[in-house]
């Protein structure tokens, strides 16, 4: 049977990179796999005829893939066509192959550096900020307020502290319970009462 070779080179696009020992296979290395030398150049012995697939196994570069057509009739001049990634468009080339890599493989992200503005970004950093301005600014605001509201203000703060009352009194709220009357509220209920029994011993006289 007639055989053919195979050769090419691998190369970076800045001539001052180069490019490691790298594994090239014919037909997933099913039949042929080799290594690139020093130079990036590479050569595949006694491949019969057929139509084969070149790929690049490389970890740090992309590189397109080839299909090469050798026919019996034209051993020495295979008809080699390039796609530079799947679903490319086709492109003829020449042999001996000369691959380009396309782009170098990135495996971790890029650290970054300190800024003050991912610190305010913070969920955490946000939440103490908004907790150490309320601190700041409640004795400022409690200045203003009548006694009335000071008092049903340190019980909305007493019950913030001790979710269970809170639960409570969103419980008494929604059902209008309510709290029980102050010493204030039963004498003037009472004096209410009296007031209504003296009213109708009036009609009747």
């Amino acid at each position: 049977m007639t055989t053919a070779s195979i050769s090419g080179r691998l190369r970076h696009p800045d001539p001052d990179t180069t490019i490691n020992s790298t594994r090239i296979t014919l037909n997933d290395g099913s039949t042929h796999s080799t290594y690139t030398q020093v130079d990036g150049s590479f050569v595949f012995h006694r491949v019969p005829p057929g139509v084969h697939l070149l790929d690049v196994q490389s970890r740090e570069h992309h590189f397109s893939q080839v299909k090469i057509q050798l026919l019996d009739d034209s051993m020495d001049s295979p008809k080699c066509i390039e796609y530079a990634y799947p679903g490319a468009p086709k492109q003829a080339i020449p042999h001996p192959l000369e691959l380009v890599a396309h782009a170098s493989y990135e495996y971790y992200e890029p650290r970054q550096g300190f800024s003050l503005a991912s610190i305010f970004k913070n969920p955490m950093m946000l939440m103490m900020l908004v907790s150490v301005g309320g601190m700041v600014l409640m004795p400022k605001m409690m200045e203003g307020l009548d006694p009335d509201q000071k008092e049903q203000m340190q019980k909305q703060m007493a019950m913030q502290q001790d979710p269970s009352k809170m639960l409570t009194q969103m419980f008494q709220d929604m059902t209008g319970t309510g709290e029980e009357p102050t010493a204030h509220q039963i004498e003037k209920k009472q004096s209410s009462k009296a007031g209504g029994k003296t009213a109708r011993r009036g009609k009747r006289d």
